[in-house]
């Protein structure tokens, strides 16, 4: 980790860096690592202002504050920087989880060739279909089927948790799959 302090018009002292400093270290918590932070002390007139660049390996962070008081703007500004990282951080995680969630619940059918896997007169599998399973109702799953031009449709109860099968029957209703444990 770097930290680059910058003064402009600002004379800055050891308790505002250590003060900064450990600042920092709550937000760095939300960041991986190369992490490199410029932060920028200012002083116009009345104004003080603190200016803060945090990149690391997933992105860049800023955020400007103005106050009266110089650790008040500091403050401020670790605070809406380590927002942003958090948000980000969130959003990161909740992708990395979906993806992993819709990994598992796909049900791979291979293609079986072979002359020594077949015999003559049985039947083999001959397409591969990957089915996203997703929770909902056995309501929402009976609309969806009739939106489609599938005989079924796979789905995670979401009471149960549990995968069933809702499909058509011949006489135009329904029939329902649910597994027992």
């Amino acid at each position: 980790m770097n930290i680059n302090f910058t003064g402009r018009g600002y004379e800055l002292d050891e308790l505002t860096r250590d003060y900064a400093n450990k600042k920092i270290s709550r937000l760095v918590r939300f960041l991986e690592e190369p992490i490199e932070i410029h932060i920028i002390l200012e002083r116009e007139k009345l104004r003080l202002i603190a200016e803060i660049h945090a990149s690391h390996r997933h992105g860049v962070f800023q955020a400007t504050e103005e106050t009266e008081d110089m650790r008040d703007s500091i403050h401020a500004v670790i605070h809406k920087v380590e927002k942003q990282a958090r948000r980000a951080r969130k959003k990161f995680m909740d992708r990395r989880r979906r993806a992993q969630r819709n990994a598992e619940h796909q049900w791979p059918v291979e293609v079986l060739e072979g002359s020594g896997l077949t015999q003559e007169g049985t039947k083999r599998v001959i397409k591969k279909a990957n089915l996203p399973i997703k929770p909902m109702t056995v309501d929402e799953a009976s609309i969806l089927l009739e939106q489609s031009k599938n005989e079924f449709f796979v789905f995670r109860d979401a009471k149960t948790d549990r995968v069933s099968v809702l499909y058509r029957r011949k006489d135009e209703n329904y029939g329902l799959i649910a597994p027992e444990f």
